[in-house]
């Protein structure tokens, strides 16, 4: 049956049609739907793991329990997993293990541009990439051959265009694969020095081997007959070649194993046309294989290090015309990222930056608070980075305790803040760390984590005490403030940047736009009790706006959180009678 799938759903189909048996995952965009999508499929058993390296470790698990496995991930939760990948690279696999990559490349939902094709490489595994929905279907299955085939786990990459464009896949039925049965392999699965020394050998071979298939996969194919321009490509690009390019006008190379990249193969391509250009976003992985092969190409001098490709930049850089091209207005007004109206964290936020309090934050939609004009953070590395920060910063110099704290969402803060915070327990610095529990995982779309009571599917699982949690790892000053409450936020700031000991404030209200919260009637503005002060716009509340020299309240927005109201001191914002 033919139907209209987006490349994470198409993904998804594959994983059911192989036979797989788990997917374990953390949610991270562009990656989250492969795994949301999986979960509609009872044969799959699916979950959301509190960390990348947990949900790698969960498909090894179940790989070694001799059962098809994968994991679903952005480029930077594969840094997360990388501990297991490179050894798993060494066991290799029972039942076919597949890790799923999603680069992000223009950064629309992440704080750096990484090419996961340098984890391939370093890791010695085979990769593989799709350039629409129907070969992210088809992809899904040949990985898991490729995987048990030559017993390595796959890495299997997408960019955010292909995982959330959308084409033609023509699906079929599952096909259950038995399960190899377990037999103990100590020399195998056990990676102490001993038998690791004697598996790097055995990677190198299964190299040569996966190099040989390369020249002869149909995963790289050769398409159009041009002797004049050859390009080379993949992925997206791909996509973005075909459409200003005839078969008279270019040959191309289209990779889909970027790991190991065939040599013959790109020689014999070179050798049959004029001029060679790699197209490919990002790293020029593609590029350096050919020269290292000595061929003359064109690539990064022709195209851009950063950011994402498009049809109109390769047409512009190729000298081609793109017809039908209509440039995008350019006196669009611009929309920055905002908090909802609404949002539970903007109160803290707003105490925080009235108190003149040194932020480290952290990944999350929280990381807006950084967003004028609040102002309110100091720092973003990475999940979990606030908390450890936070102790290296007061380590550093002592006095920073008393107007420095670290602010972590609750799924954040179980991907990788405990650790941080078990730190500062244990190396004994002053410091506040804020838990900002809004009940789900927001920024990538309300998924269940932990600390919800609830699995991927919705159904009750076992639901994390924040609380005794922060007390089993040794912090004594455990609080709750409702983020609504400004004077309880101001108080409890205060108060625990004042003692002498490490703290946790857990600022808990559910994220507005959960299904199960009901919003007030919206607040309204007194004209005549207005008096401009315009101390209400300090929130940066998406409700609120200046007009005709008064504050307005679009009722189409307002949640009627009050905290707004909680400002006036003239009594201008109230609710309707």
């Amino acid at each position: 049956m033919k139907k209209l799938m987006l490349g994470n759903e198409a993904i998804a189909r594959g994983l059911y049609e192989a036979g797989v048996s788990v997917v374990s995952s953390y949610p991270g965009t562009p990656s989250t739907e492969i795994t949301e999508f999986s979960a509609k499929y009872d044969e799959l058993r699916c979950e959301w793991a509190p960390n990348e390296k947990v949900a790698t470790e969960v498909a090894f698990g179940a790989s070694l329990a001799g059962h098809r496995a994968a994991c679903a991930m952005k480029h930077v939760g594969l840094n997360v997993a990388a501990d297991p990948l490179f050894t798993l690279s060494y066991t290799g696999v029972r039942g076919g293990l597949v890790i799923f990559v999603a680069d992000d490349p223009a950064m629309h939902s992440s704080q750096n541009e990484q090419d996961s094709r340098n984890y391939a490489i370093a890791s010695k595994v085979p990769m593989v990439e799709p350039s629409d929905s129907a070969e992210a279907r088809d992809y899904v299955k040949i990985a898991f051959d490729l995987s048990e085939k030559y017993d390595t786990p796959v890495l299997y990459r997408i960019c955010t265009r292909t995982a959330h464009s959308q084409s033609i896949v023509d699906t079929a039925d599952r096909v259950e694969k038995a399960p190899v049965p377990y037999e103990k392999q100590p020399a195998k699965y056990i990676m102490m020095p001993g038998y690791a020394k004697l598996k790097h050998p055995v990677v190198e071979a299964r190299t040569d081997a996966l190099a040989d298939y390369a020249e002869t996969t149909p995963l790289n194919r050769v398409e159009g007959d041009s002797a004049e321009l050859g390009i080379i490509t993949s992925g997206i690009c791909y996509q973005y070649v075909k459409e200003i390019f005839g078969e008279k006008d270019a040959k191309i190379l289209k990779i889909g194993l970027h790991n190991p990249l065939p040599s013959k193969l790109i020689l014999d391509f070179a050798a049959s046309v004029k001029r060679l250009v790699v197209i490919e976003e990002l790293d020029g992985i593609i590029e350096r294989h050919c020269k290292t092969l000595g061929l003359k190409v064109e690539g990064h001098d022709l195209f851009p290090k950063v950011g994402e490709y498009s049809q109109q930049l390769i047409a512009q850089k190729m000298e081609r015309p793109l017809p039908g091209y209509i440039a995008p207005s350019a006196d669009l007004p611009a929309r920055p990222p905002v908090m909802c109206s609404g949002c539970p964290h903007r109160g803290l936020f707003y105490t925080l930056a009235k108190n003149k309090v040194t932020v480290l934050g952290d990944i999350g939609c929280y990381t807006l608070g950084a967003q004028k004009p609040l102002n309110a953070i100091d720092s973003v590395l990475c999940m979990g980075a606030s908390v450890s920060g936070l102790h290296g910063f007061n380590k550093a110099d002592p006095s920073n305790a008393s107007h420095t704290v670290a602010v972590i969402g609750d799924s954040t803060f179980m991907h990788s803040g405990m650790t941080g915070l078990c730190n500062i327990a244990y190396n004994g610095t002053n410091s506040t760390v804020i838990i900002l529990d809004n009940s789900i995982t927001g920024m990538t779309g309300h998924q269940q984590n932990p600390t919800t009571g609830y699995n991927i599917k919705g159904d009750p699982a076992t639901k994390i005490d924040l609380e005794a949690l922060c007390h089993a790892l040794g912090i004594e000053r455990v609080r709750v403030v409702d983020p609504y409450d400004l004077d309880a936020c101001d108080k409890a700031i205060k108060e625990e940047l004042a003692v002498d000991e490490p703290s946790v404030i857990i600022s808990r209200r559910p994220c507005v736009l959960l299904k199960y919260v009901k919003t007030n009637p919206p607040l309204h503005v007194d004209a005549d009790k207005c008096r401009a002060c315009k101390r209400c716009m300090k929130l940066g509340c998406p409700s609120l706006s200046f007009r005709d020299g008064k504050a307005h309240v679009d009722s189409t927005l307002c949640t009627g959180c009050g905290v707004c109201a909680q400002l006036c001191a003239f009594d201008a914002i109230c609710a309707d009678k």
